[in-house]
This record gives C-alpha cells, sequence and structure tokens, in this order.
C-alpha cells in the first residue's frame, strides 16, 4: 500500500506542479457562483471524456449542489474527495478548486503518467459547497463575511444560518461553544446533520466511503494542513511526525510557511461536528483541512492579486526537504515512511507513514 501510495504522491505533485497556459477561464479572479456554474458546464463539454457533473444535493433556497467527476472508466479505483467554500466568506477557497481543476486537465492532456494515473483514480472535486452562503456573499459590502448557510434559525433564537462545519455528526454539539447557542456566528445546527448540504454529502460520500482514499476539504485562513488522527492505535505516532515535521520546516526567501497541525490538539475544545472528523469517522484513512492564505492580514478578505501566489503555493507549500520521520506502528516493527518527490509534499496522503 505504501509504494502505491508513494506512486500516487509523486504523479499528483508533478501534476500540480505544471501550469497550463490556456486562458478560457481567468482563474486569478474571484467568481459568483453563476460564473462558477458556467464554467463547470464548459469544462464538463470540453473534457467530456473525462469530466462529468453530479449532483448530489439541493438548498434550503433550492440551489443544486454538484461536484465535478475527473477521471476514465475503470474497476476498483481509489477516489479524492476535495470541497471548497463550506464557509461561505473564503473566497480563495472555490478559487483554488477551480485552479485544482485546471491543472489537473491541462497535465492529463500531455502527461502519460497522468493519463494512467486516471485510470487507479477519481477526483470528485466540489468547487462551492455551501452555494446559498456563497451567494449571499456577492450581494454586498455588508453581507460579504458571511460564513453559514441561509436556513432560518429555531424559533427561541434569532439566529438565521448554521455553520455547516459543525453540523455533521462527529461529536456534534459536544464543545462549549457548540451548546451556547446564542454563539450565533458558529451556530450547529437543531441537530447532527440537520442542513441539507450536510445531508447531501454525508449521503453521497457515505455511499462510497469504502473507495475514498482521501477526504480534503479547503479553507481559510491561517496557512495550515491540519491532519487527523488514525483511529487505529497511532495517534501519539501522528502527534510526533506534526512535531518532527514543524521542527524541520524552513522558509524559503519571501515564500509562505505552511505548518503541519493536528486538528486534535488545537480544536479539541473549540468545536465538534466538522466534516472532516465525521470522513475519518468513517473510516476514510486520509481527512485533512487544508487552511489557505495568509495569517491574519487580510483575513477571509485576501485581495484578488493574491489568489494566482495563493493556489499555486498551496501546491508545494507543505513540502520539506528534511529527512523522513521514523515511525514506530503498533506492530513494534520500525518502519521508514517512503519519501515521495523526495520530501514529504502536499498532496497529504504522502504522509503514508501515518497508517500500517
Amino acid at each position: 500500500m505504501h509504494r502505491t501510495l508513494a506512486l500516487t504522491a509523486f504523479l499528483l505533485c508533478v501534476v500540480l506542479a505544471a501550469a497550463g497556459n490556456r486562458v478560457e477561464y481567468d482563474y486569478f479572479k474571484y467568481h459568483s457562483l453563476q460564473e462558477i456554474s458556467k464554467w463547470k458546464s464548459d469544462i464538463a463539454t470540453a473534457s467530456k471524456n473525462i469530466v462529468s457533473i453530479i449532483e448530489y444535493g439541493k438548498t434550503y433556497e433550492n440551489r443544486t449542489i454538484d461536484l465535478l467527476k475527473i477521471g476514465v472508466p475503470g474497476n476498483k479505483k481509489k477516489i479524492i474527495w476535495m470541497d471548497c467554500g463550506i464557509h461561505a466568506r473564503e473566497w480563495i477557497s472555490p478559487a483554488f478548486c477551480q485552479y485544482f481543476v485546471k491543472t489537473i486537465l491541462d497535465k492529463y492532456s500531455t502527461d502519460s503518467k497522468m493519463q494512467q494515473m486516471m485510470k487507479n483514480m477519481d477526483f470528485y472535486v466540489t468547487p462551492v459547497l455551501n452555494v446559498d452562503g456563497y451567494t449571499h456573499t456577492w450581494l454586498n459590502s455588508s453581507t460579504r463575511l458571511w460564513r453559514k448557510n441561509r436556513t432560518p434559525g429555531p424559533p427561541d433564537c434569532n439566529c438565521t444560518g448554521t455553520d455547516l462545519n459543525r453540523n455533521f455528526n462527529a461529536n456534534w454539539g459536544s464543545t462549549k461553544l457548540n451548546t451556547n447557542f446564542l454563539y450565533c456566528h458558529t451556530y450547529p445546527g437543531q441537530g447532527p446533520t440537520s442542513e441539507l448540504e450536510a445531508q447531501a454529502v454525508t449521503q453521497f460520500v457515505g455511499n462510497i466511503s469504502k473507495d475514498v482514499l482521501a477526504f480534503l476539504t479547503i479553507h481559510s485562513y491561517g496557512q495550515m494542513l491540519l491532519i487527523r488522527t488514525d483511529t487505529g492505535g497511532h495517534r501519539a505516532h501522528q502527534d510526533e511526525l506534526v512535531r518532527k515535521q514543524n521542527n524541520h520546516l524552513t522558509q524559503s526567501s519571501g515564500a509562505t510557511i505552511y505548518r503541519f497541525e493536528s486538528a486534535d490538539l488545537i480544536f479539541r475544545n473549540e468545536f465538534s461536528g466538522s466534516s472532516g472528523d465525521w470522513a475519518r469517522l468513517q473510516g476514510i484513512p486520509y481527512s485533512y483541512t487544508f487552511e489557505l492564505r495568509d495569517n491574519g492580514t487580510h483575513g477571509f478578505e485576501l485581495p484578488a492579486n493574491q489568489i494566482q501566489p495563493a493556489v499555486e503555493e498551496a501546491t508545494a507549500a507543505p513540502c520539506t526537504s528534511s529527512p523522513t520521520p521514523t515511525i514506530k506502528p503498533s506492530t513494534g516493527r520500525q518502519q521508514r515512511a517512503p519519501r515521495p518527490c523526495g520530501r514529504l509534499c502536499w498532496p497529504p496522503w504522502s504522509l503514508n507513514g501515518l497508517r500500517d
């Protein structure tokens, strides 16, 4: 399994390092939901041999939740899930998903290794999950920082919208902030998976979970790759890997640092009900949250002139040329994690020392 994952990581590193030259769509500006919908349709038409649109839910305001499936027909294929825009105000997240799709398709048309990889793996990419909330952020400057979806709150709470990343059935409502319903900003909903968006993801991913290799959810901001601990007894080893990775992480001149962190250690007392935690509970081997630019200077209102460096660096920011740490699995054997691309590198499932 390690050999397969290392090959996957190597090939995708090659893919993401390539930048296409086509300009049919401006990937370095923010786009409205209407523009993104047209882009998805154009992409599916132009690459109909490997791209299709799958609708998998509806929202409170009756908008469609859909994804781009990228892959060629085949049997026993693994799946990489990626969703963006679960929090409406994090505009850089959908921008990254669009760039990610473009880069894969550009490389597929010219690279035989990528063509071979697509015979073994499919990508399921949701550019905007919280479509109601995202549309709301485009109304005017007063709505730009809206975070949640647009469902009405409960009768005893003057609180419109639910934080979708608090609504999944993963220790829902178990933290202090979640149980304080007056804390409207991160209101977790009236119950686990009460929201249509969370229901859509839960049902769709739940039905394919045995084939999902990695569950990636893209956020901003903070410049972090949040790693969820393995439920199979390797938590201490994973935390040690996180510590060693950060100790060795270096910054090139002018580069943006992305640090590895344990989601359990950072957020265990702050919130519950996240999609990433839910995915891990389904047995999906790799569940990660990627927090894009920046470190707080602009926060959720990242200027459009930073889209290009943000999406380009996000393909390589968590890389380091430091030695690969040795991990001691529960079997008692010493083993060395493979080193795809000659280093620990994004995509995060290249950190395959986390599992036997």
